[in-house]
């Protein structure tokens, strides 16, 4: 069976966010079967960073990333959330 595999952007809502506190939030509140395989700190400006998340989805999951999308949304210090790419990988 196939996965996805999301490329997401997410914009802290300031500086003072800390990104690896928001990666651990964001990896508790994954719904079953998602998971974060990798993520960066990518410098905007003025000290702000924005946190690049790659998340593998269950191929089969309805509404493609909109579930990602609404669960990273509600992340207390999330600002805004961006998908940049999807991919579909395949297991082997």
């Amino acid at each position: 069976m196939a996965r996805v595999l999301a490329l997401v952007k997410v914009y802290p809502s300031g500086a003072d966010v800390d990104l690896s506190r928001l990666v651990e939030e964001v990896r508790s509140r994954l719904p079953r079967g998602y998971e974060i395989t990798r993520h960066e700190e990518e410098p905007i400006a003025f000290g702000l960073k924005a946190l690049r998340l790659y998340v593998l989805i269950p191929e089969d999951e309805e509404g493609g990333t909109s579930r990602l999308e609404e669960v990273l949304r509600g992340v207390e210090g999330v600002d805004e959330v961006e998908v940049e790419a999807v991919h579909r990988i395949s297991e082997f």
